[in-house]
């Protein structure tokens, strides 16, 4: 496959040229990726953008996805910047952020999240959450509010995590900000073409009240808009009975399939 002609500089070349920059020398780049000097240099003078094949070659060698040389220089230098820290196991997950970041930025915005609990059965727990774009990654922060007059519980947490887009699922990780940090996992299958209200999936996490057990159950993400009113939004969040007028017809539907079974672990061995 051919390069391809650029009519004129753009934000690859931009961010091409300033990777090439933290280097020793141009030679030296060559070398490491194998490719031809004058090729290579019609790369950095904006006359060509690498084939597939190379442009991959070349992402690799500066530790980034191929996609990212096409982020503006901001969010592209601080990639880059991440990738000075030693690749270990630790390492190598964080390059797995954002994943395919154009698809997962049809998803940024607030949200309305739904999903059981092993310390409330047979109610539902209602929290918000927001996906935002910051620096290349795309942020978590979500707002859990129970009030639980009947057992006189008051709770407030918030989690702070990061998201992945890979193969149309877009993957979650967040802990909590407290003294005694969880974590939590989710899994999000993305709207379909002629649904874009509703992220449906699977949550992982750890019982607040049953003896921090692990558990796994059904979640739903309803999706309220980029600038909703963040009053209102806080205020539907609580424990819910299934019966509750503030459960959306689909909300509802989902959560009590057959099979939407919550799952957990016994504490005796």
């Amino acid at each position: 496959m051919e390069d391809t002609p650029l009519p004129e500089i753009d934000t690859f070349t931009e961010n091409l040229r300033f990777a090439c920059a933290t280097r020793r020398s141009i030679s030296e780049i060559c070398r490491e990726i194998g490719l031809n000097r004058q090729q290579f240099n019609r790369y950095i003078s904006g006359e060509a953008r690498p084939s597939a094949h190379n442009l991959a070659r070349i992402a690799k060698f500066f530790g980034v996805a191929a996609q990212d040389f096409d982020l503006p220089s901001g969010d592209f230098q601080i990639r880059l910047a991440r990738t000075d820290r030693p690749l270990g196991d630790g390492g190598q997950l964080l390059e797995g952020l954002p994943g395919d970041l154009p698809a997962l930025r049809r998803h940024l915005g607030y949200y309305q999240t739904y999903h059981l609990s092993l310390s409330w059965p047979d109610f539902v727990v209602c929290s918000c959450a927001r996906l935002q774009e910051d620096g290349g990654l795309v942020h978590v922060k979500s707002i859990e509010r129970i009030r639980d007059a009947a057992n006189e519980i008051r709770q407030y947490s918030k989690y702070v995590g990061l998201a992945a887009f890979w193969r149309n699922r877009i993957f979650i990780t967040e802990r909590t900000l407290s003294r005694q940090p969880m974590m939590s996992q989710t899994i999000l299958m993305p709207f379909e073409v002629h649904q874009r209200v509703f992220l449906r999936g699977t949550t992982m996490g750890v019982s607040w009240r049953k003896e921090h057990l692990p558990y796994a159950s059904r979640v739903i993400w309803r999706h309220i808009g980029m600038e909703p009113d963040k009053r209102q939004m806080l205020s539907r969040c609580g424990v819910l009975p299934f019966s509750s007028r503030l459960l959306p017809a689909s909300v509802r539907t989902f959560l009590l399939t057959p099979s939407a079974e919550v799952l957990t672990v016994s504490s005796g061995y």
